[in-house]
């Protein structure tokens, strides 16, 4: 594996130009960011002393609401600023597997993967569906899907591992709680200037009809396209295209950007802990746990970051966990790198 943007002698490599340039706009925007932040903080912390002194309340009330918004902002920015990570500001692929538990474990990973796209179109990201197997009776045994937008992998990373829920089953006439596992498997999309070599002898190519919406078309062809690669165990699937060339190119891209993350985890000291967390879907396993009954409860097991508002959780609102997640994350390899000093 070889980065060339690492390579001054090679800059001139438009792959490589391209991805220093969309670097550069990135700080640039940052920097921008940060500037216009402190600018309206300044101009609403005036626009605060000059209603105090008119007496004029709902102008106060209204600027110290801006004041509170701007607040958030900053907290968002400075955790921004944690996308350090080599492939943070890349886009990434998120891989929803469901539990062993059939319809209930099916129905929770159907859950999970709307939870993310929602999250995602809440801040402006493109998702795309590349490969989706539906469960027999509801739910999904398992999806992909493609997240793209500034830092989709610096930001989802922290949320690979097992998520489990515990709530009265809507599947079960007795109405028992039942709990059920799901897992999430996060990796980053590579461009041209990261090499990857896979040797296609170590490759198992398997082909099958596509699943779900599509017409006649799925039922006729085999266009579907399943790549296992045989020395790591890693399996890739792609059903988006109605080629089977073509998704075997996506396919392959898929592959190489799987590879790509394993290096990133063993690179990384905390990410290995994410890795070792996810070697079972199933109890001691988890990252997090989505409580809807008897009690209303979501518990990050990493940070014991809480949340009482399911809800909102499920619609998306997972930013304060993703934050919590990504503070710790660094805070373990910075300390890590610490002790390999000393």
């Amino acid at each position: 594996m070889n980065n060339r943007a690492e390579d001054p002698d090679l800059w001139n490599d438009s792959d490589a130009a391209q991805k220093l340039m969309r670097e550069r706009t990135m700080l640039a925007s940052q920097i921008e960011g940060v500037q216009r932040l402190e600018a309206d903080v300044n101009d609403t912390i005036e626009l605060v002393e000059l209603a105090e002194m008119e007496g004029d309340e709902a102008v106060v009330a209204e600027a110290l609401g801006a004041l509170r918004a701007l607040a958030e902002e900053a907290k968002r920015r400075e955790t921004e600023s944690l996308l350090s990570g080599e492939a943070d500001s890349n886009d990434c692929y998120l891989e929803v597997n469901a539990g062993a538990g059939g319809t209930e474990a099916q129905d929770w990973a159907e859950m999970l993967l709307r939870m993310y796209t929602r999250w995602a179109e809440q801040h402006g990201y493109k998702v795309t569906m590349m490969e989706s197997s539906e469960g027999e009776q509801a739910g999904i045994k398992s999806a992909t899907i493609q997240v793209t937008g500034p830092n989709a992998y610096g930001w989802l990373k922290t949320e690979a591992g097992v998520h489990r829920l515990v709530r009265i089953s809507p599947f079960d006439a007795a109405a028992r709680r039942q709990t059920s596992f799901a897992s999430v498997w996060v990796y980053p999309v590579v461009d041209d200037s990261i090499e990857i070599e896979i040797n296609e002898a170590d490759l198992r190519v398997d082909t099958f009809r596509a699943s779900g919406a599509g017409g006649q078309h799925v039922n006729k062809t085999e266009s579907a396209i399943r790549i296992t690669h045989i020395p790591t165990g890693i399996v890739v699937a792609c059903q988006t295209d109605r080629s089977q060339h073509r998704n075997r190119a996506t396919a392959m891209t898929m592959l190489k950007a799987r590879m790509y993350e394993q290096e990133l985890q063993r690179r990384e000291a905390a990410a290995a802990q994410t890795e070792a967390s996810k070697t079972d879907i199933g109890w001691g396993h988890q990252i997090r746990s989505y409580v809807l009954a008897p009690y209303q409860l979501v518990k990050d097991l990493r940070t014991n970051v809480e949340k009482t508002n399911p809800d909102a959780i499920l619609d998306g609102d997972i930013d304060d966990f993703m934050a919590a997640a990504l503070a710790a994350r660094v805070g373990a390899t910075r300390s890590e790198a610490s002790a390999q000093a000393q």
